[in-house]
């Protein structure tokens, strides 16, 4: 019909419910009605009818809502009839706000009664629109694959040694070396790997300016990588007050479309430069960052953290293993549109931390030549990886019968509270019985985990 009836999906109802599959044949509610047809590799098309009299009421909404916008000659600024905007400007003027207003409340209702598992957006098609007339769409929504499970228990898995060795000690020596650094000006040698150089700079592709190519008094670490091509190590060996040009080409993938590939030069100015000066190692150093009175024993204390992180690094990694291996053995079809989905939200999630860091996504592409359409698809061996660990191990916690009791919740509760640094009653008010369901489903997950992987059989490597 050309108009775009999915606007309500920036607000979709992500609907679940129990797990079924096949045509479900026709429910009825009082004033809505649906039905659904299985399309295969589990996706399903929803037909939902809503009456013509909730039509009606939501064509009397979109005119109430829109009718101060719209002049009439001979009305005052929103006081024409709706019968008489709808002789001048056509009998589907209101049609698109109506559709939009019914369709997130009827299309919610249909998942939920439906029992079905919805696990994607729906897309949204409009049937029938037509005054007087029982308003009809379909949505098509991907549902909650089965998943047949194959060997399970008994997995075979690298056996593990954890060393410590002397390059990851002198690692942790230096890390806190640079912690404890101080920032000192440099005035008597060049531009070095590591310093930070205050610049201006502007860039030019074939002698013209582009916009977002000039900075003053930028702060730019040497080997941070954070600007494009060679860019850093061409400004290693010059000196404070020095002006020199940089040529570097843009990724061919670059975000904006008019300097992808192409070769560019920066004007740029060294103005100031700064280093990080460490202190010496010794028994001063250790008293002053740790509770030990010597280097000596600093060292071993710093052992034993290196060898509790290796430790718990292999105990994920041996995790990874095991499931990686039950996903093998194991079959389900995943449907594409629940990929998508959960790359939606790895995408959201990477945003989220990137604002933490006063980053968005737009300057994200930009520093690292990236582009929206690759951002996503590098998003998608990662996505399926998260959907196939969840069905398998969910089946797993359905085959072996795992339960989670109250004190078990209780325990997640108090950890949260204690995370987000909040009363636990003030974290139980918050939650609702859906979300207790969810934290109570993931609890057994991790349960599912620590069971294959204690079933698991160390190999000789």
């Amino acid at each position: 019909m050309g108009r775009n009836y999915n606007e309500f999906l920036c607000h979709y109802i992500y609907a679940s419910g129990r797990a079924a599959g096949g045509i479900l044949g026709f429910k009825e509610e009082k004033r809505m009605s649906f039905q659904v047809e299985d399309l295969g590799k589990n996706m399903v098309k929803l037909t939902i009818e809503a009456t013509a009299e909730d039509f009606e009421k939501a064509l009397e909404r979109a005119y109430h809502k829109n009718k101060g916008k719209i002049n009439v000659q001979g009305f005052r600024k929103g006081k024409a009839p709706r019968a008489i905007i709808e002789k001048m400007y056509g009998a589907g003027v209101f049609y698109e706000d109506a559709a939009n207003d019914i369709i997130p409340g009827a299309y919610e209702s249909a998942a939920k009664e439906s029992g079905l598992d919805l696990v994607s957006r729906p897309e949204v098609d409009v049937v029938q629109i037509e005054k007087g007339k029982p308003f009809i769409f379909t949505a098509e929504v991907a549902v909650k694959p089965e998943v047949t499970l194959g060997q399970y228990k008994g997995i075979e898995v690298d056996k593990q040694e954890i060393t410590v060795t002397d390059e990851e000690l002198n690692e942790e020596l230096d890390k806190a070396r640079e912690q404890n650094s101080r920032t000192v000006e440099i005035s008597d040698r060049p531009v070095a790997d590591k310093d930070t150089a205050t610049i201006d700079f502007e860039g030019f592709v074939d002698g013209t300016p582009f916009e977002g190519g000039k900075s003053e008094d930028y702060q730019l670490t040497i080997g941070s990588h954070s600007f494009i091509d060679t860019f850093e190590e061409q400004l290693i060996g010059k000196s404070v007050g020095e002006e020199c040009e940089v040529n570097v080409t843009f990724p061919e993938e670059y975000h904006a479309k008019e300097l992808a590939g192409k070769p560019a030069m920066f004007k740029v100015k060294i103005k100031a430069l700064k280093a990080k000066e460490l202190p010496e190692l010794d028994d001063e150093f250790a008293q002053d960052v740790s509770e030990y009175d010597t280097l000596d024993a600093y060292k071993e204390s710093l052992k034993k953290d290196i060898a509790g992180r290796k430790e718990k690094a292999a105990k994920t990694e041996r995790e990874d293993a095991v499931v990686d291996q039950i996903i093998e053995n194991a079959s389900m079809d995943i449907p594409q549109p629940m990929v998508e989905e959960h790359k939606r939200q790895m995408a959201e999630e990477f945003s989220q931390r990137l604002r933490m860091q006063g980053l968005n996504l737009e300057q994200y592409f930009q520093f690292t030549g990236m582009n929206p359409n690759k951002f996503m698809e590098s998003l998608e061996p990662k996505a399926l990886k998260r959907i196939q660990s969840r069905l398998v191990l969910e089946a797993i916690v359905k085959a072996e019968g795992i339960t989670v009791s109250d004190e078990d919740l209780e325990k997640e509760m108090e950890r949260m509270a204690k995370a987000y640094n909040m009363e636990l009653d003030k974290v139980k008010e918050i939650l609702g019985e859906e979300e207790k369901k969810q934290i109570s489903l993931d609890i057994a997950v991790q349960k599912a985990i620590d069971f294959v992987t204690e079933q698991a059989v160390e190999k000789e490597a």
